[in-house]
């Protein structure tokens, strides 16, 4: 299936500033994290939003990918392409070649040494931990090297004997009839199933896998400032790797939960004031909530709904410590729903001297027909 077009995937268009890009990253990142987003099909989405950010916030990659797309040419010369490329080099007519002729070019030593698996840990975090960050522990179960056979499947005290059908190769040639004659073709050898190497006597802790699952417990910090969908690697804590091969990567993704009443869009925080219409209309002085402790605030005269207020540094430190962001408040003028008679009688006064007198909604048949009689 062909790769939809990232720009089309984020939403946007091909003239998207990098904010516009990552604003859209966001927006999609939450509608589909997987930890949010029970439907089928959307882990799939979360992963193809976050590739096409991956690419389009790089500038040198959008500029690749906006010359040659998907298939991008470099990728057969280490280039790597985008969202996962082939082995590189000319690997169609290699894989030809390989077939008729018994391949002759990389052919990897089954007995290598191979970096581990990368393993991937989503993590659920409070909106202060993310703004703040935090060292603490996760537990996580994964393949450790056996220590009884230090790796080897084999039984202490025994080795792995070398496969004596492909000579510890992994692979073993089979003629094949073609139109052109008899040709050989390598295959994988059935009887080590590729690993050159066969062992007699298992070993009796990890049943001659040379690795077991243990649930092991690793420290972390969390840096201050991450958001919601993003990742952190830590270094050889992935699956153990083959043959003495290094540990892969650990990769943690981090999923944060939403304030009761902060809202975050970048480094900055949003927060919404509620204020009744004396305080909007006359003025005031307020404390009001920071995720870093309460500030006062002076409201103006005639403060409108929507008025924003910006409260400097107030905001998230920068991930990548470019700075600190800003708390902006907006203003909500809150219409009150309950009035009192004397209320009521103040508003009717108000509005009498505005020269703008409602037609009440609501009122009973005797308030109507006592404003007719007071000639209201």
């Amino acid at each position: 299936m062909s790769k939809r077009d990232y720009y089309e995937v984020l939403g946007i268009n091909k003239g998207a500033s990098k904010d516009e890009i990552k604003k859209a990253y966001r927006k999609l990142s939450k509608q589909y994290h997987p930890d949010l987003n029970k439907e089928a099909g959307s882990e799939d989405k979360f992963k193809e939003v976050a590739e096409a950010y991956e690419v389009l916030s790089d500038d040198n990659k959008r500029a690749r990918y906006d010359q040659f797309g998907h298939e991008d040419p470099n990728a057969g010369f280490g280039g790597g392409g985008f969202g996962g490329g082939g082995s590189g080099g000319f690997g169609g007519f290699e894989d030809i070649f390989s077939s008729f002729f018994g391949g002759g070019g990389r052919r990897q030593d089954p007995n290598a040494p191979r970096k581990g698996d990368d393993l991937q840990f989503r993590m659920n975090i409070t909106f202060e931990e993310a703004v703040f960050g935090k060292e603490t522990e996760i537990e996580i179960p994964k393949e450790e090297t056996c220590e009884p056979c230090n790796g080897t499947g084999a039984k202490p005290g025994t080795q792995p004997q070398t496969c004596s059908q492909c000579n510890g190769a992994g692979q073993v040639n089979q003629a094949v009839d073609t139109p052109f004659g008899r040709m050989m073709n390598k295959r994988s050898c059935p009887s080590c199933r590729g690993q050159g190497k066969i062992i007699v006597d298992k070993c009796t802790s990890c049943r001659g896998a040379g690795s077991v699952t243990k649930k092991k417990k690793i420290k972390i910090t969390i840096p201050a400032g991450v958001d919601d969908g993003q990742q952190l690697r830590v270094a050889g804590q992935g699956e153990a790797g083959f043959n003495g091969g290094p540990a892969g990567d650990l990769y943690i993704i981090f999923a944060v939960r939403k304030h009761e009443y902060f809202e975050r869009d970048g480094d900055d925080i949003l927060y919404e004031l509620n204020l009744t219409f004396p305080q909007a209309s006359l003025g005031d002085e307020i404390e009001v909530p920071t995720i870093h402790g309460k500030v006062k605030l002076k409201i103006p005269v005639g403060t409108q709904s929507g008025a924003q207020f910006r409260l400097k540094d107030k905001g998230v430190k920068n991930v990548h410590g470019y700075g600190m962001g800003n708390q902006y408040v907006i203003v909500k003028v809150v219409t009150p729903t309950k009035l009192t008679e004397k209320q009521k009688q103040l508003l009717r006064e108000f509005a009498e001297i505005s020269g703008d007198i409602p037609e009440e909604q609501g009122s009973s048949l005797f308030d109507k027909i006592k404003k007719k009689i007071k000639g209201d």
